[in-house]
């Protein structure tokens, strides 16, 4: 029987099996799926046993509803609510912060649809459902959850509206319609409150745990802690250029310059508190080719900035005053904690460093005693081989040693050294000679240092890929690099990159060894790679565009907009003034509407009100609470045979109006005034006919 309906209606099955459900049973399958899709980000963060106990409870009421039998007694969702609470402390050892918080609302919001008994407690479902979409943007505030909350939204509103309808079947295209023009109207305020509101600190900051997986550049670095970075493809800054850009093989973003060396581990030195006139750094002496830039970080792990070496000056950064060391790194009094964008000037060309031996270059050439000591062996013998060699012309013929000796550049070299981790160089550079980056600077360096040469590492990110849908250059994580610095006499500090020796297209082209994509992502940049970079560059595009109009709008770009609108010297206040003003208009505007809405006359009815006057003109006067009908007859008996198209087209008027299968139809406001028009033209040809 359900298929021949569903033939006959042209509709599915399933459809019309949900159509044929009780109103009751429908609006809570709805709730529920609504609930499942709030839920459902939670997911990556919530404990295991909070997520299945989710999923669990949502089945069994979804199955209650659909047989129809009773729901649990309280009994029961008190020992759920207590095992919950229970596994909840046991998990996060408090049932304060945001994470045990966050596990107690999905838990309440779960055993809330139990006890749907009345409407008070479908209230209570939807605005935990709200409050449960804010805390999604806790964890993120990436484009795609953004439009997953907004459908959220939509959802728990067309909820709430089916909620407020009538005992019946409401239809739920009817109530979601409802739903999403209530959402419309509010978009404007929404907007002008995002706009102007003033946005104070406090208000605006994220949990000092928001970050707390974030990913990035360190200030220690042992073999294979950047080749593990590498592996995260997500986006570290985007860099748009004014002008021209560098050539990839310039594009060095600077970060942590590391030359403590214990044996496993490579750190920033420490002060050593030597004269200004003995230290190693200092003395920066700029080219002449400048390349203005504006870059947006993301939140960083350690207080160091990754710019475009070498950056001279860096604006204040909200309440962040960066500095840049005697080294060439930026620093910062604490890791970024949100997004931020600014405009600096790079130089490519550069001189750093003493152009004389000081004292202070003693530091890097410090090895600790009893690690690698077939490299040591290897490098005094090259030293041997080379005695009247400058800096320059050593690291010249270790540079050949790596292009001729057999060396391979890979992201899985395995792993180095015994089980503590010693003697990894020398596995490294004399056995298996396989590694990322990091494995041939720090090898550089140790070999450097045991041939009498002051070296240091640098950590940051080399290379960038150009999205030519914005303009921007993408720094992911994967371009992460580790380079090296000799001192040369009369030079000063001289960049090495021992991986251009063994992987010159890693340089040169800026090309990243990358993680391995998904099943779709590979099949697709395998059937057609074009299609598949175009569309990572738009998405790329629209990501950028989101971050900085959406997540990078802040006080100072409030004010700068200000500033475009006439302020001289816009502040918080003129925020707020800006804002009643606009707040005072919308009132204004909806009230206005309100009063027309209220005034605001049937169409029939107005068409109906011109019929009297013009039957009035003629010489038939009624009261505004004629009928039709009762009008017809009283032309009948006023003039007659002669009044029958009067009469004729006043029932059909009235027929509009009370018989609506005798001639209703969408355009019944358009068939009113068609009435009134022929009915003026019965009364002037009734007007000038004889009377009886």
């Amino acid at each position: 029987m359900t298929t021949a309906l569903a033939s006959r209606t042209g509709t599915t099955p399933r459809l019309a099996a949900w159509r044929h459900l009780p109103r009751e049973t429908r609006d809570t399958l709805f709730l529920l799926g609504v609930i499942a899709w709030v839920i459902a980000p939670h997911a990556a963060h919530l404990p295991w046993w909070c997520t299945a106990l989710a999923a669990v409870v949502l089945l069994w009421r979804a199955r209650l509803a659909l047989t129809g039998a009773p729901l649990p007694g309280r009994w029961v969702l008190g020992a759920l609510l207590l095992a919950a609470v229970a596994a909840t402390l046991v998990t996060h050892r408090t049932l304060f912060g945001k994470e045990a918080g966050v596990t107690l609302v999905v838990v309440l919001m779960a055993l809330k649809t139990l006890e749907l008994r009345a409407r008070r407690d479908a209230f209570v479902v939807f605005f935990l459902g709200f409050f449960l979409v804010l805390t999604n943007f806790l964890y993120s505030q990436s484009l795609p959850l953004a439009l997953a909350m907004v459908l959220a939204v939509w959802g728990l509103l067309t909820a709430l509206v089916v909620s407020q309808m009538p005992v019946g079947q409401p239809s739920l295209a009817k109530a979601a319609a409802l739903s999403a023009r209530l959402c419309l109207f509010g978009a404007p305020v929404m907007v002008a409150l995002f706009v102007l509101f003033p946005r104070f600190a406090p208000l605006w900051g994220l949990p000092t745990d928001a970050h707390a997986g974030r990913t990035g550049l360190s200030n220690m670095m042992e073999m294979g802690s950047v080749a593990e970075l590498a592996l995260d493809d997500s986006i570290a800054m985007r860099v748009k250029f004014d002008g021209p850009a560098p050539p990839p093989q310039a594009l060095y973003f600077r970060g942590p310059v590391l030359a403590e060396f214990d044996g496993r581990h490579w750190r920033p030195l420490p002060y050593r508190g030597w004269p200004r006139s003995q230290r190693a750094d200092g003395n920066l002496q700029l080219g002449t080719q400048a390349f203005r830039y504006s870059l947006t970080i993301e939140p960083t792990r350690i207080a160091s900035l990754p710019l475009l070496e070498v950056t001279p000056e860096v604006p204040r950064l909200g309440e962040i005053l960066p500095r840049m060391r005697e080294d060439l790194e930026w620093v910062t009094g604490q890791p970024l904690r949100e997004r931020q964008r600014f405009e600096a000037t790079a130089y490519t060309g550069f001189r750093h460093g003493p152009v004389a031996w000081t004292a202070g270059l003693r530091d890097y050439l410090q090895l600790p005693e009893g690690y690698n000591p077939r490299t040591l062996a290897w490098a005094q013998a090259l030293r041997q081989q080379l005695p009247d060699a400058d800096a320059r012309r050593l690291a010249q013929a270790v540079f050949a040693h790596i292009r001729t000796q057999g060396y391979a550049y890979t992201l899985a070299p395995g792993r180095y050294g015994d089980e503590q981790g010693r003697h990894a160089i020398d596995e490294f550079w004399l056995d298996r000679k396989q590694g990322f980056c990091e494995h041939f600077a720090a090898a550089f360096v140790v070999v450097m240092r045991a041939m009498g040469v002051p070296a240091r590492i640098v950590t940051g990110y080399q290379g960038a890929e150009y999205n030519p849908v914005d303009g921007y250059h993408l720094v992911r994580h994967t371009y992460a690099h580790a380079w090296a610095e000799y001192w040369q006499p009369g030079a000063g500090w001289v960049r090495a990159d021992p991986t251009g020796a063994v992987a010159p297209e890693r340089i040169r082209m800026a090309l990243d060894l990358g993680p391995a994509t998904g099943v779709v992502a590979a099949t697709l940049s395998t059937v057609n790679p074009e299609l598949w970079r175009r569309l990572r560059n738009h998405w790329d595009a629209v990501n950028n565009a989101w971050n900085q109009w959406v997540l990078n709008y802040s006080r100072g770009t409030q004010f700068e907009l200000l500033r475009h609108l006439g302020f001289d010297a816009p502040g918080w206040q003129d925020l707020v003034v800006l804002l009643l003003g606009l707040v005072a208009a919308a009132a204004s505007a909806g009230a206005a509407w309100a009063w027309w809405e209220r005034h605001r006359q049937d169409p029939w009815v107005q068409a109906y009100r011109r019929m009297q006057a013009q039957l009035a003109a003629a010489g038939l006067p009624s009261g505004p609470h004629v009928p039709p009908r009762t009008l017809a007859a009283q032309a009948r008996a006023r003039w007659g045979e002669q009044a029958a198209r009067v009469a004729e087209l006043l029932s059909r008027m009235e027929a509009l109006r009370y018989a609506p299968a005798a001639g209703a139809t969408p355009r019944s406001s358009t068939l009113a005034r068609s009435l009134a028009r022929e009915l003026r033209r019965a009364v002037l040809e009734l007007r000038h006919a004889p009377h009886p």
